[in-house]
């Protein structure tokens, strides 16, 4: 089951707290780490991972070309209210966006998150924001899916990023209230489209 692309300035859930960890798990592109059934390991940010362990590289690099759509196939292993964030470093992590800015609210459990802002109009390094913003749990085997197009530039491992950020969730120390995913690409620039400037390196002399 495809889930259409939906934006909101701000994704609010008011659902009752889950009394399970939501997981998911990034199908495609191929996960930059092994992840298990339930996608983990996928708490710390950027990238996933937890503090206490980095996780095991998958060595896998997909290949694409600039301007193409690329296809993000996603499992809820665990449901949780939320939304979902797509990003692209070209040169490092540093220049992933930090977490979605979150509203808390008070609980005996400490803060629940309750809304994260969310851009309807992203700019680099955010490809789209608000996806597949649900608040009911999915129907058994269904996926979350969306084509993302990507900028045309040139980048011989671009990192990109699929972070899931939950509502009515406790804080979690290794990354807020997001959990993270990242995949490697390498992206070719198509010679017949112009270079997307507003991307790190870039220039109309890469072809």
């Amino acid at each position: 089951m495809k889930n259409s692309t939906r934006f909101a300035i701000v994704a609010v859930v008011s659902l009752a707290p889950s009394a399970a960890s939501p997981h998911f798990v990034l199908m495609e592109p191929t996960n930059m780490l092994v992840q298990n059934e339930l996608g983990d390991p996928q708490k710390l940010a950027p990238c996933g991972g937890t503090s206490s362990n980095a996780g095991t590289p998958t060595n896998t690099v997909t290949e694409a070309r600039g301007g193409d759509p690329l296809h993000i196939k996603i499992r809820e292993a665990i449901f949780h209210p939320g939304h979902y964030r797509v990003a692209l470093a070209v040169n490092s992590l540093d220049q992933l966006p930090p977490d979605p800015e979150t509203t808390t609210r008070e609980s005996p459990r400490g803060p629940l998150s309750v809304a994260a802002k969310i851009d309807p109009n992203p700019k680099p390094p955010v490809l789209a924001d608000g996806l597949f913003v649900h608040t009911e749990r999915p129907a058994p085997g269904s996926f979350h899916e969306a084509d993302i197009r990507l900028p045309n530039i040139n980048c011989e491992k671009c990192i990109l990023q699929v972070i899931q950020w939950m509502g009515e969730h406790r804080l979690n120390s290794d990354g807020d209230y997001s959990y993270h995913h990242c995949a490697y690409i390498k992206i070719t620039a198509n010679p017949a489209l112009p270079i997307d400037k507003a991307w790190p390196g870039q220039s109309s002399a890469q072809r």
